[in-house]
């Protein structure tokens, strides 16, 4: 039996691979800790950890040197902090998620002499994982080709996305047949939610009559945007069931025909467990365009289609609607295609990676 910390920044994208990766150590007798941000409060009651620690973080902005300053100070405390909780912890291994909150614990690891592996979600290496990669004795990718990563493949091994146990126990239902529903889902975060509650009902208000009528539309979207979403499905006639947040998206997901959503990490990593064609609005504004880039990988396997939401309309989006729903074997290839991307066991080969070093961090 190892201790394991878990390190992750406190959203969805970085402690869902997390919590899949707790969820298969645990299986296997390792104790868990998880070292994160204030953020994981909306998480925080489901993550199997046997504690989780809060530890001080900032993220760096060059562009306001007295930020910057108060920035370094926060992250060298930290550091001290995260060294301290380390010390009481008496890990084995710590394996880093990314996202800024991870700097400060997986440095103070570090120079613990703990053995670290760095996991890389997107098919752009993150600023921050980029500046915690030299820490790492082992860099875990989920996509073939990550851009910014090529000067550590000495150490780096192609591993795929950790999934939740949700989504693995849903990974081999077949694609559902085309008859006379048809199942879409929406969802994309709340930034996500805002515009997808712009573009789709519109979109789907302009649809054919004898096409809506077989439509079951399940929408994500904000609290405030619930009752105007309701009213233009209402006036179009459309079976939709609206909420704020889903619990059992995985399964949802697994019984739809096409997905709305956007490009991030562990949607997509998702989107291709279960084998579902989706059309990919990548989040405007990134700087590195990690999700426009992990759209592109998806759409050049034939697995969905990326949209760009500066050039996107209702009607741009109600036509690409009609066209997919006329063509059911569209979506059937696109499914298929999209399950070839899938890598439902990343999170076996994730822990056996973890294991290992832990032994080499006991043997040290």
């Amino acid at each position: 039996m190892s201790t394991f910390v878990l390190m992750a920044g406190g959203t969805g994208g970085h402690l869902f691979p997390a919590m899949a990766l707790a969820q298969e150590l645990r299986r296997r007798g390792h104790i868990i800790h998880l070292m994160t941000d204030h953020r994981v409060t909306g998480y925080g009651d489901r993550f199997p950890a046997t504690q989780t620690h809060i530890v001080p973080s900032a993220t760096p902005s060059v562009g306001d040197p007295a930020r910057f300053v108060v920035a370094g100070f926060t992250i060298l405390w930290g550091i001290l902090v995260g060294w301290t909780k380390l010390l009481g912890i008496k890990a084995d291994a710590v394996v880093g998620f990314g996202g800024y909150p991870v700097y400060p614990p997986f440095v103070a690891a570090s120079l613990s002499g703990l053995p670290g592996v760095l996991h890389e979600q997107n098919a752009v290496m993150g600023r921050a994982n980029r500046a915690l990669a030299r820490f790492a004795r082992v860099l875990a990718l989920s996509f073939e080709r990550t851009a910014k990563a090529e000067s550590y493949a000495d150490k780096s091994l192609l591993v795929g996305n950790p999934v939740r146990d949700r989504v693995r126990a849903v990974a081999d239902m077949p694609y559902p047949g085309i008859g006379d529903s048809l199942w879409l889902l929406v969802f994309g975060g709340s930034q996500g939610a805002r515009a997808f509650a712009e573009l789709v009902p519109p979109a789907i208000a302009e649809l054919p009559p004898a096409l809506r009528s077989r439509l079951r539309v399940t929408q994500q979207c904000r609290p405030e945007d619930l009752d105007r979403v309701a009213e233009v499905y209402r006036q179009a006639k459309v079976n939709v069931e609206l909420s704020a947040f889903f619990d059992d998206l995985p399964e949802r997901m697994a019984q739809s025909h096409l997905v709305i959503s956007r490009a991030g990490a562990s949607t997509i990593a998702e989107l291709t467990a279960i084998g579902r064609p989706a059309i990919l609005v990548p989040l405007p504004g990134a700087i590195d365009a990690d999700q426009k880039n992990n759209a592109l990988v998806v759409e050049a396997a034939g697995g969905g289609w990326v949209a760009e939401q500066a050039t996107l309309s209702p009607h741009s989006l109600g036509t690409r609607l009609a066209q997919l729903f006329e063509e059911p074997q569209a979506l059937q290839k696109a499914a298929a295609a999209a399950k070839s991307l899938g890598q439902p066991e990343a999170v076996t080969k994730l822990a056996d990676i973890a294991e290992a070093l832990a032994g080499r961090g006991k043997a040290t």
